[in-house]
């Protein structure tokens, strides 16, 4: 059982089911039915999801659902949303249809610019270091005009780079500091490819520099984009008159005050902003897969972007002036809408077409928009009916499906449990009749 195994990777899909199969199940026939299940019966597409990682050997499936209703910029979409977390496409499409009739959202991308750095490591006079830099710093864009000649064509490409002293950071740490623009793409090959590139050329023009002495320690350790991106950000917004938001003014302002108290709360309380902001990634977070965009990626520029102040905070805020209502959000979304999956993979071709075939700063706006919807239903449920009476609605379904009930089961389970407590306990005994109808 603890043996090593060897080539693994080099095995074919099938060997590799066969092995794994036979190694650690019980029942390896049994085990392989799971397997197959969710395999391609088109060899060829099946080929081709193999291709997106190492070691497949099936597929596995999450819901692709769409929310509708959503008003962005004056413009009407269908988003496509792809998440397991039940309630989240219900709550985004909630929010949307609420705010269709008041303006819907209103968003801006206010820049594009992504970032990398060459980290490297120096022990001699920085003023002499920083001399060789200024004197070949357009040498070294330049070593990349056969990657970048596409991209600058297409207004992209290096915007700048910079000379980064870090040695109050970590002795003898310094940086170059590279701004792209990458269009459509969301350009981690291209700016990671860029990087190399004018590593190995910085790493030559200090090499052969008559500058240093060879006392003096030069290395250069690793080039790589940074995934905090706060330059790269887009503004998203809701608004309307405080009397829309209620039956009578009186409910509409104390409404109002209380989301405005919420949002409050997650700026200064770290425990609720990550709950808060856990809530934004979970519209986000459906969109980019569905989208095929890198969701880890985005996550980890969101949280901290959350922090550049030095302290978690919420991306949202709620504020009252002169009767109107605002709800609005600021979020780097580092994204692309060209490359990565979204021809090879069919249904993120379908998302993006469903989408109206969106560039880069549109599909920004519209992930920003399913962001702010989802956490403009998670804070409404909070402050009024409490967040489990709509998570509980929605696992009940997960749990008639758990007990295998009958399509007639689930409906009159569905009707007795609407204004009742939910567990599977309860639910349990209803099925088996413990429970008074």
């Amino acid at each position: 059982m603890n043996k090593l195994i060897h080539g693994f990777s080099k095995l074919s899909s099938e060997e590799k089911i066969d092995l794994v199969t036979n190694r650690f199940f019980e029942n390896p026939l049994k085990s392989k039915q799971v397997i197959d299940l969710y395999r391609l019966a088109n060899k060829t597409k099946q080929q081709v999801h193999e291709r997106f990682s190492e070691n497949t050997i099936s597929n596995f499936l999450l819901p692709f659902s769409v929310a509708p209703n959503f008003l962005i910029n004056q413009k009407t979409y269908c988003l496509p949303m792809v998440t397991e977390e039940s309630s989240v496409v219900a709550a985004a499409a909630n929010a949307a249809k609420f705010w269709y009739s008041r303006g819907g959202f209103q968003t801006r991308v206010d820049k594009m610019v992504k970032k990398g750095q060459v980290h490297f490591f120096f022990s001699g006079d920085n003023k002499k270091l920083e001399h060789l830099f200024d004197t070949h710093k357009s040498h070294l864009i330049k070593s990349t005009k056969h990657i970048t000649h596409n991209m600058d064509k297409r207004g992209g490409g290096i915007q700048s780079i910079k000379f980064i002293n870090s040695t109050d950071l970590l002795s003898d740490y310094y940086q170059l500091d590279l701004e792209f623009i990458t269009i459509d793409a969301m350009g981690a090959n291209f700016i990671n490819s860029c990087l190399e590139v004018i590593a190995q050329e910085w790493n030559s023009i200090y090499n052969n520099s008559d500058l240093f002495s060879t006392s003096d320690y030069f290395e250069v350790l690793m080039s790589i984009l940074s995934n905090h991106n706060p330059d790269c950000r887009v503004y998203v917004k809701v608004e309307c008159p405080v009397n829309s938001l209620g039956q009578n003014t009186t409910e509409a302002h104390n409404y109002a005050r209380r989301f405005v108290l919420a949002c409050k709360i997650a700026s200064v309380s770290l425990s609720r902003a990550v709950t808060h902001n856990k809530g934004i990634l979970n519209g986000i977070d459906a969109v980019l897969i569905a989208t095929g965009n890198d969701f880890r990626a985005v996550e980890a520029s969101i949280h901290s972007y959350a922090s550049i102040n030095g302290a978690y905070q919420s991306l949202s805020q709620a504020s009252i002036s002169k009767g109107i209502f605002r709800f609005e959000m600021t979020i780097p979304l580092s994204i692309g809408t060209i490359g990565g999956l979204t021809k090879l993979h069919p249904l993120v071709n379908w998302g993006h077409q469903l989408l109206q075939w969106p560039n880069a700063e549109r599909l920004m706006e519209i992930i920003a928009a399913a962001g702010l919807a989802q956490n403009f239903s998670a804070i409404n449920s909070l402050i009024t009916s409490g967040i489990q009476s709509g998570h509980m609605k929605m696992h009940l379904q997960n749990i008639l499906s758990h007990l295998k009930a009958t399509d007639e089961q689930r409906l009159k389970a569905t009707k007795y449990f609407k204004n009742r407590k939910i567990s599977v306990k309860m639910v349990e005994d209803y099925l088996n009749h413990k429970t008074s109808p």
